[in-house]
């Protein structure tokens, strides 16, 4: 078993998030899912700029959103961001958005992104090195015996 990789931002909605009655755009949860990877990279030492530095890029190739409740301008929402382990060499992660004040489930959802060589725009199929070390040093990867 993996251990649960997991980190929780805490954003404000801001006024240009909402429309004219005040409730935020859909569009923008997936935003918050952004802003929920951003803080994972920050506090697991896997930011994009990492990525990219170790000669990749990582596109979002899909993406859920299980839409429950509303957000409004000037509410604050939690985004809960999970790492989900797999053996291929992609992200994926899951997300819990809820509201601060309330505590309510706003929206869920996953996201998967690809590792993609940045001087040749290949996909990678293996494990990029530097990812395997990053697994390997947050109990991610299976041991070998």
């Amino acid at each position: 078993m993996y251990p649960t990789l997991t980190e929780k931002a805490n954003i404000l909605v801001k006024f240009n998030e909402a429309d004219p009655l005040g409730i935020v755009w859909h569009g923008h949860y997936i935003r918050y899912f952004e802003d929920g990877r951003e803080a994972f990279g920050e506090k697991y030492g896997f930011r994009y700029l990492d990525i990219y530095n170790h000669g990749y890029s990582v596109p979002v190739v899909k993406v859920d959103c299980n839409y429950k409740r509303s957000l409004r301008y000037g509410d604050r929402v939690i985004v809960e961001t999970t790492y989900v382990n797999t053996r291929a060499a992609k992200l994926k992660f899951e997300y819990k958005l809820y509201n601060a004040a309330t505590g309510e489930l706003v929206a869920d959802g996953s996201s998967m992104q690809v590792f993609l060589d940045i001087e040749t725009n290949s996909l990678q199929l293996t494990l990029p090195s530097f990812f395997e070390k990053w697994k390997r040093e947050h109990g991610q990867l299976e041991q070998t015996k």
